[in-house]
């Protein structure tokens, strides 16, 4: 089966949306099948104002048409609610074609960090765009179902667990280590980590908006900048907690690659840690962060790399594949198609 799947968040942005569809289109192949992407490499696209890392798309109808016509999908999925995702929804829509659709953000939350706008407003839209899709496919259903969402469906994230591993790493920094590993933005609640009063050092990892000014305000915390691979990898390793400080996240696979490196997790008892950890001995969930911080000091690492590993990209593959949804035939294709005819516009 050949899926399409557009997404507006793709590379160079470093982020779970982008983690989650790399990792699976990978997995996916194992099962024997592809997936090919819509993004905006595709279209012209501008710089979004303080995200230097982040293009917003310019699609047009008719190339979004003739791009779904070259791929000759199977299944579409539209993974982002952005200018790509709404034309290729509007192109399905108009042609009467089955799509699924997912949902990786509190998107309500973010706008309302930034912008005078009600959240019920936003999530109505939502609710607009995700209504026709066949599966709305989310890491955590249960908030979804409770606001209106139809045809809501668990898919559940993995970890890389060959990468992401306990191994013996030294920063040469004071101990302990807390580590937070997310986009520097407002929406990450980071000063309620940078401002708690905690032994040893804080270490933030990763780029954003907010990092110029955190970095002026916090000057005793360690910011390493973006890290990807095994320079990641490393620095989860030498840390001694993952500290999570989102309110607003609904899955944070960071928490799974901390816990797949063997690292306890200190987060608010909020839906995003809440829903990953569960009942876990992996990790403490207290209004109190800084409590939580040093209470997930006593935690069994090796006990946080058993849960982790329950956790692989080939179930969460495999999750996905089932929930897609087969496009009907057009009476153009019905006949056999030599596939290497007419080589995809799309990102393979």
């Amino acid at each position: 089966m050949r899926i399409l799947v557009a997404t507006d968040a793709w590379h160079p942005q470093v982020n779970g949306v982008v983690r989650t569809l790399t990792m699976m289109a990978q997995a996916a192949e194992a099962f024997g099948h592809e997936i090919v992407f819509l993004t905006p490499e595709s279209f012209r696209t501008f710089a979004m104002p303080s995200y230097r890392d982040v293009r917003l798309a310019l699609p047009r109808p008719a190339k979004v048409a003739k791009l779904i016509a070259e791929c000759r999908p199977d299944s579409i999925h539209i993974a982002t609610e952005g200018p790509i995702g709404l034309l290729v929804r509007r192109h399905c829509r108009k042609h009467d074609l089955p799509f699924t659709t997912s949902f990786h953000t509190r998107f309500p939350d973010y706008v309302a960090a930034r912008a005078p706008v009600s959240e019920a407003w936003v999530w109505a839209s939502l609710r607009w765009f995700h209504g026709p899709s066949q599966a709305v496919m989310a890491a955590l259903s249960g908030e979804l179902k409770q606001r209106g969402f139809a045809n809501v469906v668990l898919w559940p994230r993995g970890v890389d667990t060959t990468l992401f591993r306990p191994r013996e790493v030294d920063l040469c920094l004071p101990q302990p280590v807390f580590l937070c590993v997310g986009r520097v933005a407002v929406e990450k609640n980071l000063a309620a980590f940078l401002s708690l009063d905690l032994p040893g050092t804080k270490v933030i990892v990763g780029d954003g908006p907010a990092r110029a000014d955190l970095e002026r305000d916090y000057p005793d915390a360690v910011f390493l900048g973006a890290l990807q691979g095994e320079a990641l990898a490393k620095v989860y390793a030498a840390a001694d907690v993952f500290v999570f400080p989102s309110r607003t996240d609904t899955f944070g696979l960071v928490l799974l690659e901390a816990l797949a490196s063997g690292l306890p997790v200190a987060a608010f008892p909020v839906a995003g840690p809440r829903d990953v950890i569960g009942a876990a001995d992996v990790g403490v969930l207290d209004e109190d962060l800084r409590s939580a911080c040093l209470a997930a000091l006593t935690i069994s690492r090796q006990d946080c790399v058993a849960f982790a590993a329950n956790h692989t990209w080939d179930a969460s593959t495999r999750a996905f594949i089932d929930h897609m949804a087969i496009l009907p035939i057009p009476p153009a294709q019905s006949e056999p198609v030599d596939v290497l005819a007419e080589q995809p516009s799309c990102v393979a």
